[in-house]
């Protein structure tokens, strides 16, 4: 029987995967390992009665009495806090799905990779703060990523049976966020409600308001760059406001290749889940004669400063991924917390990387996972600091 583990099994990734996994027979088809989540204790007891994990991990401590109140008398171990959930990735698995938001899915994710796991990567943060650290892992075990992004799943899927070297440029899409539509004017004035009014996805709040920022984009080229190995020239974003394509690989005789699906994230985590084969999912069918038109423009560099400096810390290397993420994390709490405006986060990230740019290095080669922690620590001090100095925007 096969085994599995779900790393942020009660976010939205991680509730997507768990109906695939029902669908295909749950607990009577799957040994569930390891079931981790965060503020949603209940869910996370549901889901590991449901599937009979044999672990289930709250990631903040104080969770603790509560999941172990509510597995009572179930066959179900129970324990809380970060090095719960790195010892929970200890525990091996064949296949390992990385849904934690944020830095924290990092430790997770390299210790499955030590097991040999194959790891279904929605962390893009683990990619942008550690591609090198990630990418020698996986080869040194023996273990493979495949991405669960949508747009990294589109791209992986456009190279079977390819040879990358005759790849000319890889586009990826992006739907433009609740506020693409906009003036530019009043962006600063865009409320966290406003942000997370998405008109395509359903995703977690995070993660939306990343999207409305183009964060979560920037974050995927550089993802991009690391996973395929490709020259950051290559890499394009152009808005696709019906999110139908969800990537695109042009290669060097003109040939464009588009992965095409309604925006909906069973299609790339049930790809990475039935991988090398392809299953029945319950996606919805696209109906082409009622779509009719695709529409596609150029980002306004005005509205989503993001995409300029991930181009920056691409240039940059070294630990400038790990500044930036972290740096973003931490004007994304501001923001939330009613203390940043909307455009201000941009440029908090920017203030930050040009506050360390003395500490970041430029060799990723060298890399150790102390020196991402450490400066994963340091840029969110340097951003809190920032973050909360007065500015014309902040609200």
């Amino acid at each position: 029987m096969r085994s599995l583990s779900i790393f942020g099994a009660t976010g939205s990734v991680g509730e997507q995967t768990v109906d695939l996994i029902r669908r295909a027979g749950g607990a009577d088809a799957f040994r569930v390992v390891a079931l981790t989540g965060g503020r949603n204790i209940a869910r996370l007891a549901e889901m590991a009665r449901d599937l009979r994990a044999e672990v289930a991990v709250c990631a903040e401590p104080s969770g603790l009495a509560e999941l172990r109140e509510r597995l009572a008398g179930s066959a179900v171990q129970v324990a809380a806090g970060p090095e719960a959930i790195a010892e929970a990735a200890d525990r091996p698995a064949d296949w390992v799905m990385s849904a934690i938001v944020g830095a924290a899915g990092l430790l997770p994710g390299i210790r499955a990779l030590r097991h040999g796991a194959t790891l279904a990567l929605a962390n893009k943060e683990s990619l942008v703060t550690a591609g090198p650290l990630l990418m020698a892992e996986a080869a040194a075990h023996g273990a493979r990523i495949l991405p669960v992004d949508s747009e990294h799943s589109a791209i992986f899927q456009a190279l079977v049976g390819e040879d990358v070297a005759a790849v000319e440029r890889i586009i990826l899409t992006a739907s433009g966020g609740a506020l693409r539509d906009w003036p530019l004017e009043a962006l600063a004035r865009a409320t966290v409600a406003d942000a997370l009014a998405h008109p395509n996805w359903a995703m977690g709040q995070r993660i939306t308001i990343d999207s409305a920022s183009m964060f979560n984009k920037a974050l995927e080229v550089i993802e991009t760059r690391e996973f395929f190995g490709v020259d950051p020239a290559q890499i394009e974003v152009i808005i696709h406001p019906e999110s139908l394509i969800h990537s695109m690989v042009g290669y060097r005789d003109g040939a464009i290749m588009a992965h095409m699906g309604a925006p909906d994230m069973r299609h790339s985590i049930g790809y990475a889940l039935n991988w090398p084969e392809r299953a029945e999912l319950p996606v919805a069918r696209l109906d082409l004669a009622q779509i009719a038109t695709l529409t596609f423009r150029a980002p306004d560099p005005a509205r989503y400063p993001a995409l300029r400096l991930a181009r920056e810390v691409m240039a940059r290397r070294g630990l400038s991924g790990v500044a930036f993420n972290a740096a973003k994390e931490v004007a994304l709490d501001h923001f939330l917390a009613g203390g940043l405006g909307f455009m201000a986060m941009g440029c908090v990230v920017e203030e930050v990387l040009e506050a360390l740019d003395g500490d970041l290095g430029s060799d990723s080669a060298t890399m150790t996972l102390e020196d991402v922690q450490a400066m994963d620590h340091l840029a969110r001090i340097r951003a809190g600091e920032i973050a909360r100095m007065p500015r014309q925007e902040s609200r």
